[in-house]
């Protein structure tokens, strides 16, 4: 059955390179705002910009404040990076100018004396800076979502985190970026700790097929994209081993199709998530075994986990952990 698997997927898995972020015509369900009062907080949805805009808006005379983002077209919040220059911040932000909403958003901020760079994808590898960052020297978010005009409207997650840690990993792998986006490479260590990126390296890999190949009760995913043959593979060896293995898709992505197929075909349970026309699943998460949840920006795709440079984060706080595996079974039942 898996050499079946990887060879079906083999066949579909390079059309999963869907960018992500585009406008959207309906809103979703905002869920429940955060869980967590420890080290990690959960957001999600449209409750996600509630600590953006604090930590944007907190941001005074002598703060570090560094954000990457993918997709950046809200007006309202690229001006509040300007208020936070004002203050006095130490502001930075780079964009990835292959998506022009981006690059005009860069623009705009560059003219009035921001601090802003492009990170160098490589067009060649069809390559994204598909980080979702947002740093200050106290708290950091880490999630799936964009900041384009119609983003709030999706099915994200996102981590806010003061971990000193986490933190000083973070700040690193944005310091690596900025150097990169300057001419300078000077790639971080690889690491096997709760912080993990794509491109340099492929930690976020690493970390889900270590998940995956751990689970024994249970795996509960929620993937905008999911088309890597070994994802695919690692997902249907779990259901063999016995663990209940549920994944729900967005159904506007048609590259999902065959891997619905491929799963249900393995044991797995999939369904698709309801979304209203034009919103989207755009969760890239999972909880194995009730107790590790992965979630980030990397798509369970090829170029999520192998060519675009990606940002993921690892949690095993039960309160967490809690608060998505609620979330979760809301959103199965919903897709039924």
């Amino acid at each position: 059955m898996r050499h079946a698997l990887i060879a079906l997927a083999l066949l579909t898995h390079l059309a999963g390179t869907a960018a992500c972020g585009q406008p959207v015509a309906a809103a979703a369900p905002a869920g429940p705002a955060h869980a967590g009062a420890g080290p990690l907080t959960l957001w999600q949805d449209a409750a996600i910009f509630t600590p953006v805009r604090r930590l944007l808006d907190a941001a005074g005379a002598g703060d570090a404040l560094s954000v990457e983002m993918y997709e950046f077209e809200r007006a309202d919040l690229a001006a509040a990076l300007l208020r936070a220059r004002d203050r006095g911040a130490d502001v930075r932000l780079i964009v990835d100018r292959t998506v022009p909403a981006s690059a005009r958003t860069a623009d705009r901020l560059a003219a009035a004396g921001l601090p802003v760079r492009a990170y160098p994808v490589d067009d060649r590898r069809h390559q994204i800076d598909h980080v979702k960052l947002l740093l200050t020297a106290r708290a950091a978010l880490v999630g799936g979502m964009n900041w384009g005009v119609n983003s709030v409207r999706n099915h994200d997650y996102a981590f806010e985190t003061g971990s000193p840690d986490l933190l000083a990993r973070l700040r690193d792998i944005f310091e690596q970026d900025w150097s990169l986006a300057g001419g300078r490479p000077a790639p971080v260590r690889p690491a096997a700790g709760p912080v993990a990126q794509t491109a340099p390296g492929e930690e976020v890999r690493a970390a889900l097929m270590a998940a995956l190949a751990g689970a024994r009760r249970s795996v509960a995913a929620e993937v905008f994209v999911l088309t890597d043959p070994d994802v695919i593979a690692g997902l249907a060896g779990a259901r063999r081993r016995g663990a209940r293995v549920r994944v729900l898709l967005d159904p506007g992505q048609d590259v999902n199709r065959p891997t619905l197929d491929l799963l249900r075909a393995s044991g797995v349970e999939v369904r698709w998530y309801p979304m209203p026309p034009g919103a989207k699943l755009h969760a890239k998460a999972g909880l194995f075994d009730g107790r590790e949840l992965l979630l980030g920006s990397a798509n369970w795709s090829r170029s999520g986990l192998s060519v675009n440079h990606e940002l993921d984060l690892r949690s095993d706080d039960p309160r967490v952990a809690a608060a998505f595996a609620s979330r979760f079974e809301r959103d199965w039942s919903a897709g039924a």
